[in-house]
């Protein structure tokens, strides 16, 4: 997205320590975004002395102009000369993940996510760090075309308004800007034949085009009053903050006598940090917009605001921890359905910025998914704008084949987006019971856990999740037999789920014998399936605090012997620690690997698929009650 962080509310970060004359001149020039000219600073320095700062910087620079392979790098050598830096991590991730270099994206998420635990982009990937295939797979019905509207310049934030489309662009040159020696952005207008075909492009007047930047636009339903974001410039005066760096404000424009006039800035417009990128509900009554005002969770989070009746606002609501991250939320968009789409690089996506939906409802919101591609490419791909009713809509990415660095596509044939409750209660088997505090944790179909909620006092948790997917629901509460169940959410609004759990009673078999627990190939780790089998066991210790148990492995009969011995010994020993990280004493536990000499069906070369499936199994074999 070589042009478009021209608009985006990213603060670039800088650092004070400046080791000599070249690297302070380079650091003046990041610091005022000017970031061609100071990649070719820094680059400079590189050659002759550089240390693990300038690396980091220069690949900044290209993180920040999008130029992915460049970026790559230069992280990659910050990194090498001692960069530990947890954001250095997840930006050279992001740069390999848009390079292509999906194996190495997730080992470097893996070493970010352990960095910082805690961050909901480490959490969201250690769900389900298989995520990218999955979106792959996810072809939604889109077809995207590149419009003829575009030049070898950055357009995008195209927006339909009747016969028109309003959309920004650099295309008629003027004074360039120093982030990426394009000229500063304009606003324009097209005529739309309501088939996707845009021409006859002019900019707007000088009322709303200036020498600065102006950016994407958003208008009440009844067209006659235009919110957009422009550089903060006023009544002919341009400000900026403290670090010397311009910030963006909101203005309204009112339509009067066929011209945009009377020009006003939003009272929450603030001269420190940035607010932009309006988008109006379709009732008229909700400004969204992106801003990287104090108090947010990440470098930049979506907001909401009232409009009242008169035209003035209420306080600004940052829309919270469902739709904003610790990364970048921009160009949110709200359809006539109540879908807000919105672009984010802190949710799972398949390459820098991707498109995302949520479904509003009241003053929470639906689950966020990814709208897979053609519209989400690996490149950035943004300021989605949609027509629920005619099915067309246009987005902005400067994916390889475009004519520009940003270009306009014109989109058609989405997708509903469409949400299901799982209402799930989780009752006692024998008295029927409600049961709070139970655990139950939503996977899809490949075992990948999604989320996990704990019941309230009518032993009820709720989960959002598509219409028509597969998942499975799996419940566990101390002193009860946990269990599991697959669903398919349909597409009926509300989808009731109750498990029944049946209490642990007195043990008098000698062996605990589990469903087969599976492995991925050459692997040992305990996979999301095998978890649920193994917390069975967990809570059975737990009930009988002086029960010891030995775990002994079995393989089937493929692979070599010496291979099967082994990988049951590594499988053992996994298992084991698996329990001891539940909280049981490492004393109770022993193991031993068995390889494939006890099959459980003795089949030898014939057996079945199912068989093996049986003879690959762990026993528990109770050594003491006592």
């Amino acid at each position: 997205m070589k042009k478009l962080y021209i608009l985006l509310l990213v603060l670039a970060t800088s650092n004070v320590f400046a080791q000599n004359d070249k690297t302070r001149k380079a650091d003046k020039l990041y610091n005022r975004l000017e970031y061609v000219k100071a990649a070719e600073k820094y680059q400079e320095i590189a050659i002759e002395e550089a240390d693990v700062y300038v690396y980091e910087q220069l690949a900044n620079c290209y993180y920040n102009l999008f130029k992915t392979e460049d970026a790559e790098r230069w992280y990659r050598q910050s990194i090498s000369e001692g960069n530990t830096k947890s954001e250095v991590y997840f930006k050279y991730a992001q740069m390999l993940k848009a390079n292509g270099k999906y194996q190495e994206h997730n080992e470097w998420m893996s070493k970010f996510a352990a960095a910082k635990p805690s961050d909901k982009r480490a959490i969201a990937f250690n769900k389900n760090p298989d995520y990218i295939p999955q979106i792959l797979a996810k072809v939604t019905k889109f077809e995207v075309k590149n419009s003829e509207i575009n030049t070898q310049n950055s357009d995008f934030g195209a927006l339909a308004v009747k016969n028109t489309v309003y959309f920004t662009s650099t295309r008629d040159g003027g004074r360039t800007y120093g982030w990426n020696g394009q000229p500063f952005l304009d606003i324009y207008m097209a005529s739309y034949d309501g088939n996707g075909e845009l021409s006859n492009a002019i900019a707007l007047s000088k009322d709303i085009n200036t020498k600065f930047h102006e950016g994407t636009v958003s208008f009440s339903p009844d067209g006659k009053k235009m919110y957009f974001t422009r550089e903060n410039y006023y009544d002919g005066k341009f400000k900026k903050n403290e670090d010397g760096k311009g910030t963006l404000n909101l203005y309204t424009a009112t339509m009067s006598g066929g011209s945009w006039t009377n020009v006003q800035p939003v009272p929450f417009n603030n001269d420190e940090y940035s607010v932009g990128h309006p988008a109006v509900s379709a009732d008229g009554k909700t400004l969204y917009f992106a801003s990287d005002m104090p108090g947010g969770l990440g470098q930049s989070d979506l907001y909401k605001v009232s409009i009242n009746d008169d035209g003035s606002f209420g306080e600004p609501q940052n829309l919270g921890g469902d739709i904003n991250t610790e990364g970048r939320e921009f160009f949110p968009f709200v359809s006539s359905n109540n879908t807000l789409y919105f672009s984010s690089d802190g949710h799972l996506g398949i390459g820098g910025l991707d498109v995302f939906a949520s479904k509003v409802k009241g003053n929470s919101f639906g689950a966020v998914r990814n709208l897979g591609t053609p519209l989400n490419s690996n490149a950035d791909d943004f300021s989605f704008t949609f027509d629920e009713e005619g099915k067309k809509g246009f987005v902005a990415s400067n994916r390889e084949g475009g004519k520009g660095s940003d270009d306009i596509y014109e989109v058609s044939l989405i997708n509903p987006i469409c949400d299901v409750d799982y209402v799930v209660v989780i009752t006692d088997k024998e008295t029927g019971a409600a049961l709070s505090g139970a655990a139950v944790v939503l996977a899809d179909d490949k075992g990948n856990s999604v989320g996990t909620k704990t019941t309230d006092a009518e032993g009820k948790v709720v989960f959002k999740v598509e219409c028509d997917v597969s998942s499975v629901l799996s419940a566990s509460l101390q002193d009860y037999v946990s269990q599991q169940v697959d669903v398919n959410s349909g597409d009926d609004p509300t989808r009731m789920v109750e498990i029944s759990l049946e209490p642990i009673e007195e043990i008098i078999e000698d062996v605990i014998v589990l469903n087969p627990i599976y492995f991925d190939f050459d692997k040992h780790n305990i996979r999301q399936d095998a978890a649920f089998e193994l917390d069975k066991v967990v809570n059975v210790m737990t009930k009988y605090p002086n029960m010891v148990i030995k775990v002994e492995t079995h393989t089937d009969i493929r692979g070599s012997a010496p291979y099967n011995q082994k990988l049951s010994e590594r499988r053992a020993k996994s298992t084991v620690q698996y329990i001891i990280s539940k909280g049981i004493d490492a004393s109770r536990l022993s193991s031993e690997g068995k390889g494939e000499t006890v099959p459980l069906i003795d089949c030898g070369s014939k057996c079945t698929d199912e068989e093996h499936q049986q003879n690959r199994r762990s026993e528990f074999i109770i050594v003491s009650k006592d």
